[in-house]
């Protein structure tokens, strides 16, 4: 690589961002690198810098709002959509991961996602985030290190110092042992994304419609005895075999179900989740018999393309149809596991209706229009 650049205002504001990251005595890979500083949140040394403080990386200081993202999972390109940012979204696992029909609902917000790059090849290669060049990785270096055990220490630290600062938390679920580091809510992490943006009152805005919702939700929904249980797997298109996925589980992509107090009915089973390699047959769900059946993998369907698949081939299994959930017609789709604030809010909002039909039904807990102008042009004074 060239060391002899010409400097300019680019290369000048992307030295700024990838080094000046390192506040903490190279707190950006703290955990990655035995490193556990205290994080303390700070003001920023430069005029018109700023800081942003989250775990595992510490804190990193901004001359300026990152212009280029280079981004991992959905979860945390919906927040900068949220924020009115994802046009700087540069890159995602899978395309396929990203679901974003619900952006139909909301004027003026959507995202091209073309413009994303997919950054899983057999694996994830230092030489994409070299040509991504982004002004930040918003993504855990340790979603690289340990989830997708893919790269060193090292590979980390190399992409730090020469292309830009890591910041991000796996959050989407809380089954890793190597996580033994904070775990943030989804509007916990929403509002570190929210600083790193410069979009707090965005944030707030957003962050209120869904506290109504939610109180809204929790004054209404009927006491815990006589609340649903449910299953939550993944299922393909004529499943055979399904595979577990825990709803007690504290993962962000959870958090809808714990709002409207569905019960988990694999508890007290000894069936874990998807992370263990579990898979679980009909006659374990027919012991189990749920009131309501969760299946992921789906998002792309609309609910009548969900009802014309799924549903009719497990209304017409010889096994299934024995299921109360498919006698009763509690079959949904299982929300998806990349789940950002947005989505969150949308699912809040179906499974009201789905799991309480008499007190929800078909009614919009939220406002379209609000939520779609907080995007589009910002907090109301």
């Amino acid at each position: 690589m060239a060391t002899d650049e010409p400097t300019t205002d680019e290369s000048t504001r992307r030295e700024y961002l990838a080094y000046g990251g390192a506040v903490l005595g190279g707190a950006t890979l703290a955990g990655c690198s035995g490193i556990n500083p205290t994080s303390t949140e700070s003001d920023g040394g430069g005029e018109g810098s700023y800081s942003v403080t989250m775990e595992p990386v510490g804190t990193v200081e901004f001359e300026e709002v990152p212009e280029t993202v280079t981004t991992f999972t959905p979860d945390y390109i919906e927040m900068m959509v949220a924020l009115g940012h994802g046009d700087a979204a540069q890159s995602v696992w899978y395309q396929n991961r990203y679901k974003t029909m619900h952006y139909d609902e909301l004027d003026g917000v959507s995202i091209d996602t073309d413009q994303l790059t997919s950054m899983w090849s057999d694996g994830i290669s230092q030489e994409l985030l070299y040509e991504l060049d982004g002004d930040l990785h918003l993504m855990d270096p340790h979603g690289l290190t340990d989830w997708m055990d893919d790269w060193s220490d090292g590979d980390v630290d190399e992409i730090r110092e020469n292309v830009a600062p890591f910041l991000g938390n796996l959050i989407f679920r809380r089954t890793d042992d190597w996580h033994d580091y904070r775990y943030y809510t989804l509007y916990e992490a929403f509002e570190k994304v929210s600083e790193i943006f410069q979009e707090t009152d965005r944030f707030e805005a957003v962050r209120s419609l869904h506290d109504d919702v939610v109180t809204e939700i929790e004054s209404r929904i009927p006491s815990a005895t006589e609340r649903p249980n449910a299953l939550l797997l993944f299922a393909g298109e004529e499943p055979t075999e399904f595979a577990p996925y825990r709803i007690s589980g504290k993962g962000a992509n959870k958090e809808h179900f714990r709002t409207l107090g569905i019960d988990d009915a694999f508890a007290g089973t000894g069936t874990e989740g998807y992370t263990d390699g579990q898979s679980v047959d009909y006659e374990t769900l027919l012991d189990v018999d749920p009131d309501a059946l969760l299946l992921r993998y789906h998002g792309n369907k609309t609910d009548a393309e969900f009802e014309n698949t799924i549903v009719d081939f497990l209304r017409n299994h010889d096994v299934a149809s024995r299921l109360t959930a498919v006698e009763n017609d509690m079959v949904f789709q299982g929300s998806p596991i990349y789940c950002g604030p947005l989505h969150n809010l949308f699912e809040l909002d179906r499974l009201a209706s789905a799991f309480y039909p008499d007190e929800f039904g078909g009614e919009e807990l939220f406002d379209r229009d609000e939520l779609a102008g907080i995007i589009t042009e910002g907090a109301s004074e």
